[in-house]
């Protein structure tokens, strides 16, 4: 498999991992539709999960750049390429099973498409994903699965919110690099703040707009220990994660080059030569 190999024809673990990391959930979904462990509606359920892993991969090929550099790991790059085919590929997978679901009647598709804006959206991200599949995947399309995960998610969103926040922490670490040219630990941290602040803040937002919940009793709802870890918890840990690992690996002496050691008999050598002269 010379795609899993570096230029220099060795084995990349960085590439096999990634690798590996893209096709256990394609397994895991086909494991599941051969013992009949889908539910009463397999394909929607099956449809529901190459959606989902679509959007994960894609954030995950987002965070690779960032991690690189907070991690001081160059190498992760790597994984990019890798992770965000497998984004493309899950995208892919994800229609042809709403097209199966559907009976392949390409034009109720179409109109469903044109018709409905979630699908409309998801249809646009799809489109980005095949496109930007041999290069890299752009901040827009993850934007537009975003959104398409939302709509598509109806009352459950749970995880909509969560891959949302780690979105806009993606967003605003790009922006912040781009005007500091660095993002340091202190930074880092201050993005995890600001990030969960806006998720807590926009879900209590989402929940007002869609349901018509007090949204001051959802921010409450936040720390009450009784209630569900809400996702904004889960945004801070993950940034303030990254800010502990960053700190670490900054602080983390650098090991000198060790002072290669001379023979006595090529001391010796060099001696004879010298006195030769």
């Amino acid at each position: 498999m010379p795609f899993l190999r570096e230029r220099s024809g060795r084995w990349s673990p960085v590439k096999i991992v990634a690798f590996v990391a893209a096709i256990l959930p394609a397994l895991w979904l086909a494991y599941q539709a051969a013992a009949d462990e889908l539910g009463a509606r397999p394909v929607t359920e099956a449809i529901h999960q190459a959606g989902d892993w679509t959007l994960r991969f894609l954030l995950i090929t987002l965070a690779v750049t960032p991690a690189q550099r907070i991690f001081n790991y160059p190498r992760l790059i790597l994984a990019r390429r890798t992770l965000g085919v497998a984004s493309a590929g899950y995208a892919v997978l994800h229609f042809s099973l709403y097209l199966l679901d559907q009976h392949f009647d390409v034009l109720k598709v179409a109109s469903e498409i044109a018709l409905r804006i979630y699908l409309t959206i998801g249809a646009l991200a799809l489109a980005g994903l095949i496109a930007l599949a041999s290069t890299s995947t752009d901040a827009a399309i993850a934007l537009l699965a975003s959104v398409h995960f939302f709509m598509q998610s109806k009352l459950n969103t749970y995880e909509p919110v969560l891959m949302a926040g780690f979105l806009i922490w993606l967003l605003a670490y790009r922006a912040l690099y781009r005007r500091n040219g660095e993002v340091n630990p202190v930074h880092l941290v201050l993005l995890a703040a600001g990030t969960a602040l806006v998720t807590a803040v926009g879900e209590a937002m989402l929940y007002l707009l869609t349901s018509g919940v007090d949204a001051r009793r959802l921010l409450l709802a936040h720390f009450d220990l009784d209630m569900e870890v809400r996702p904004a918890w889960w945004v801070l840990a993950a940034g303030l994660a990254v800010a502990g690992i960053g700190l670490w690996r900054q602080k983390r002496p650098r090991q000198r080059p060790s002072a290669r050691r001379v023979s006595p008999s090529a001391v010796s050598g060099a001696i004879q030569v010298q006195s030769g002269s």
